[in-house]
């Protein structure tokens, strides 16, 4: 059985600024956004849209603002909304962590479609750019979750080899957030990087990605104590799950939808 390191939640102090581990995993993951986005503009399917290294610096700007914001108020109104209308200025405290993926995910979305209109670029388009690169800043989000000893898990079996002691927990539990950043985070990345290495059909790309993403985080939720939970025709599903099943609906939905499109406009142009 392992315990928690329980490192310092501060990495290091620059005079009286203090800079944290959980900023620095959320600059890890935009630098990665840079580094696989420089990368997959030569792709050749990509490299005929015209997309430079200039779009991808100004998409991590709009994706800062739309990870951030999103992540905050999704945290604040999906989890702990009762909490926050009593401590208010606590919402501005990110550095604590405290970041809720579905609402970054919804800020993004959003800061992207204002990108896009900015650039004259199609939304699809631009999402499916977007989508591999992802994943690794989401797990790289998670470490930062597990260096603050912030999302236990549920009880584990002693006799579980990774089982851990977590801080002001009784029991051994879950490493959930280690668990998140393999599953949700570099399992979802290495299928979507292959996906997206070839041409696919317009929002095929972000829709898999959605899917991806909607259908991990159900089933890495079942090893994670839950922020809270509903209940619906008789099954109990976590705060977690319950914002993941859109994702999979419309994920499902818009790939289906994209590939039709597709059929349709290539049989309209054999038929010219």
């Amino acid at each position: 059985m392992l315990i928690h390191p329980m490192p310092d939640p501060i990495a290091f102090s620059l005079g009286p600024v203090a800079v944290h581990w959980y900023g620095l995993m959320y600059g890890l993951a935009f630098l990665q956004f840079i580094l696989l986005g420089n990368y997959r503009i030569n792709l050749p399917h990509l490299k005929s849209q015209g997309w430079t290294k200039d779009d991808v610096s100004d998409m991590v700007f709009y994706g800062m603002f739309g990870v951030i914001i999103g992540g905050r108020l999704g945290e604040v109104i999906f989890y702990q909304l009762s909490y926050f209308l009593e401590h208010p200025l606590e919402i501005f405290q990110v550095w604590h962590g405290g970041m809720s993926f579905h609402g970054g995910f919804l800020g993004v979305v959003l800061a992207m479609y204002l990108w896009a209109r900015k650039s004259n670029r199609a939304l699809g388009d631009v999402y499916d750019f977007i989508a591999p690169l992802v994943p690794l800043g989401y797990a790289a989000g998670r470490i930062g979750n597990f260096i603050n000893a912030e999302l236990p898990g549920r009880m584990a079996s002693a006799d579980l080899p990774w089982a851990m002691i977590w801080p002001d927990v009784a029991y051994p539990v879950h490493p959930s957030p280690i668990y998140q950043a393999l599953v949700d985070g570099l399992l979802v990345f290495i299928i979507l990087w292959l996906f997206a290495s070839k041409q696919r059909p317009r929002w095929v790309v972000g829709a898999s990605y959605t899917l991806l993403y909607g259908c991990t985080r159900f089933f890495t939720e079942y090893f994670r104590v839950p922020d809270y939970e509903v209940s619906f025709l008789g099954v109990t599903i976590s705060s977690g799950q319950m914002l993941s099943v859109p994702m999979i609906i419309v994920g499902f939905a818009v790939i289906i939808w994209a590939y039709k499109k597709e059929g349709t406009q290539q049989k309209e142009f054999s038929s010219q």
